[in-house]
């Protein structure tokens, strides 16, 4: 940025990025033929030909060289305005471009920086309205529950109490679509924002939190939860409660889709230089070209499980996105429908 900047302050040069090219193409391509006409006027009256052949290939190369270096330093400006978009759109990282550049190179990145200034306050916006719209709702849903309550309260027939006991049920569901529908902008805000600075995760550490809230789940289903762990700590790009987090909701879908009486099983261990972790179970399974499928953001799988419990078809799509952004791998294998499932996470060490 150095040089484009010197150049701009030239006056000639200001407003114009492509004369800063041919400016600098200029100079490059008259060095060598300035050296020539130097080296034969006051070097010898009797120059070899060949001499002045060798010299002559000698300062073309190095002109082409230096004229290459100084455009490849002069591209900078396109080069920072393409990370800072690519910073914004894979990690919403908010860079700082110089704004007071005249010259295309300068309108450019004065154009991106406002784009994603403005696409970060419409975001915010949209988030704000979303959360009072959901909000509203909430208070909306929870009028004729209150109502379905109060009847239920005075003892009705039997009929009108399976009315009131189905609007409840409702709006329970409502609440529950609201609640992950919240929870869902939520994780993709944080899943965005995530760190990728190495950290060392404590294995032993995490699953407590992990047995804690998938515990009540196991005992519903009679489930037990079987848990290899061959290494205790490794260092990754991931922060421990996003991992517990995706950790929790694969072991919930196994548990979810497993038969009652089975078992889940979760392995953590090394293999050629990586870290693995696996979740398995012996349940329904699902056909191997329904795999893209599973990790869609509103996935038309969406499935009740072996007790029909609900889906809102959000969870692995985050759980995915989180992995990959933290630099890993989440993929999904099965051997048919009832022979169960197996979801591994790869990080490489």
């Amino acid at each position: 940025m150095k040089l484009y900047h010197n150049l701009s302050r030239i006056s000639f040069l200001k407003k114009s990025y492509a004369f800063k090219f041919l400016f600098v193409a200029f100079i490059g391509i008259h060095i060598p033929l300035i050296g020539i006409l130097f080296f034969v006027l006051y070097y010898d009256t009797n120059i070899p030909p060949t001499s002045v052949l060798i010299f002559s290939l000698i300062m073309t190369l190095l002109a082409t060289l230096v004229t290459l270096l100084v455009l490849n330093q002069l591209i900078k400006p396109i080069a920072k305005a393409s990370k800072a978009l690519d910073d914004y759109r894979s990690e919403r990282k908010l860079s700082v471009l110089p704004t007071q550049y005249g010259d295309e190179a300068g309108l450019l990145m004065c154009n991106i920086q406002d784009s994603i200034y403005e696409a970060e306050s419409f975001i915010h916006e949209k988030q704000d309205l979303i959360y009072m719209l959901s909000h509203d709702l909430k208070n909306f849903a929870g009028n004729p529950q209150g109502l379905a309550k109060l009847i239920i309260s005075e003892e009705p027939s039997e009929s009108v109490k399976h009315l009131a006991d189905l609007i409840c049920e409702s709006t329970n569901l409502q609440f529950r679509y609201i609640e992950n529908f919240i929870k869902l902008l939520n994780e993709q805000d944080q899943v965005v924002k995530i760190n990728h600075e190495i950290k060392s995760v404590s294995f032993r550490d995490i699953l407590p939190f992990i047995n804690e809230q998938v515990e009540q789940r196991l005992v519903d289903k009679n489930i037990k939860l079987n848990l290899t762990m061959e290494t205790t700590e490794e260092k990754l790009r991931i922060d421990e409660g996003l991992l517990v987090q995706v950790l929790v909701n694969l072991i919930s879908n196994a548990i979810k889709f497993s038969y009652f009486d089975s078992e889940v099983k979760v392995r953590i261990y090394k293999e050629n230089a990586a870290l693995i972790i696996t979740v398995a179970d012996s349940g329904i399974g699902f056909d191997q070209n329904q795999i893209d499928e599973l990790f869609k953001k509103f996935t038309t799988m969406s499935r009740l499980g072996t007790a029909n419990e609900s889906s809102t078809g959000i969870g692995l799509y985050l759980c995915k996105k989180i992995i990959e952004r933290s630099k890993g791998q989440l993929t999904a294998a099965s051997e048919g429908k009832n022979r169960g499932a197996e979801f591994k996470i790869e990080f490489e060490l």
